[in-house]
């Protein structure tokens, strides 16, 4: 078994909620968008879920003119708006970033409408994690802290959020790897920069898990920081029923790739 001092090298950013997800599903409860226009909206959550992302965002935008005032039809927006973005190729920043700023104005926009929508707090840690993600290290540690506290916010509305506790694993994961003088440097610049641990990291993720298990990225993250840990054998283990997970998001297809290519790494 080879031991990954260099694993970082597969790592996908904590902060990329490749989402996530990767880590998406549709919410199962009805909302009063829902009740009011169930063929509408079911209509464009299942072009959702078809992956017919265009025909997603056409379907959702025309409902604002009749509900421009519904906390879940914006945070479904936030959502869609994310996956698009990382639908296309992660060399490409420029066409990437209008969508990622788009999520996160919608999802300031549920949150606006509705502070008690657990969903529109989790998107919008999700839109303002992936947005971090491509920018400097101040601003993303600036945002690191009101990350954590909407993920706070959601997890407390909703203790049964599968993706909030997966973001918030990468949340943990991620500022686990902040070294004592980025910490220091970052306190300097920004205010006291958080603190992670792997134990706490490890804890969302298998929360993430026991409430999705169909969901690819709750199993990547997870032996990614195994890897990081050197429990390599674990981290194998974890990939491979990775892989028996099915498609949610067209990310997916792009993690099933990273996946293939820790096992093989992993396998030597």
């Amino acid at each position: 078994m080879v031991q990954m001092n260099v694993s970082r090298k597969f790592r996908l950013s904590a902060f990329r909620l490749c989402f996530l997800f990767a880590c998406v599903l549709v919410c199962d409860s009805p909302s009063p968008l829902s009740a009011a226009q169930p063929g509408s909206f079911a209509a464009a959550d299942q072009a959702f879920v078809s992956l017919e992302y265009e025909k997603a965002d056409s379907l959702y935008n025309e409902m604002r003119l009749s509900f421009p005032d519904n906390a879940d039809l914006y945070w479904k927006l936030s959502r869609l708006n994310i996956t698009m973005a990382e639908s296309i190729s992660p060399k490409d920043i420029s066409r990437r970033m209008p969508y990622y700023s788009r999520a996160v104005e919608y999802a300031r926009k549920a949150v606006s409408i509705d502070s008690t929508n657990a969903a529109a707090h989790t998107w919008l840690a999700a839109s303002l994690a992936v947005k971090a993600d491509k920018v400097g290290t101040k601003e993303k540690l600036a945002r690191a802290r009101e990350i954590k506290r909407e993920l706070d916010k959601a997890l407390l509305l909703n203790p049964n959020d599968d993706v909030a506790w997966s973001i918030l694993g990468s949340y943990y994961h991620q500022v686990s790897n902040i070294g004592w003088m980025s910490r220091f440097l970052g306190n300097a610049f920004v205010g006291k920069v958080p603190e992670g641990k792997t134990g706490e990291a490890e804890h969302a993720f298998k929360k993430a898990i026991s409430l999705n298990p169909r969901a690819i990225r709750h199993y990547h993250e997870l032996a990614l920081l195994y890897i990081d840990q050197h429990r390599e054998e674990e981290a194998l283990q974890i990939l491979k029923a990775a892989l028996n997970k099915p498609v949610l998001m067209k990310s997916d297809l792009r993690r099933r790739e990273e996946i293939r290519g820790l096992i093989r790494t992993l396998s030597k």
